[in-house]
């Protein structure tokens, strides 16, 4: 909860419909939609390193979808990174 607090500040609402942890994507990597009444994240990451054999990658894809509340309109959807 206390976490959520420091997300908000006085000027806003403060209802929080989701946190998703995009720890490891960059805001490029991200996309957020809002369609039908469901919020849809969508985060792809690659990384490539050399070894010794070769390379090697890393690949990271998270999609999350959130059905919005009967009384939340998709006009209302705000994200921030």
């Amino acid at each position: 909860r206390r976490k959520l607090d420091r997300m908000c500040d006085a000027s806003q609402d403060c209802g929080v419909l989701a946190v998703v942890d995009m720890q490891g994507f960059d805001p490029e990597e991200v996309t957020v939609t809002v369609k039908d009444r469901k919020v849809q994240v969508l985060a792809e990451h690659e990384e490539a390193h050399t070894v010794a054999r070769g390379k090697e990658y890393n690949y990271k894809k998270i999609k999350k979808e959130i059905t919005l509340p009967p009384w939340v309109s998709e006009d209302e959807v705000v994200y921030s990174l």
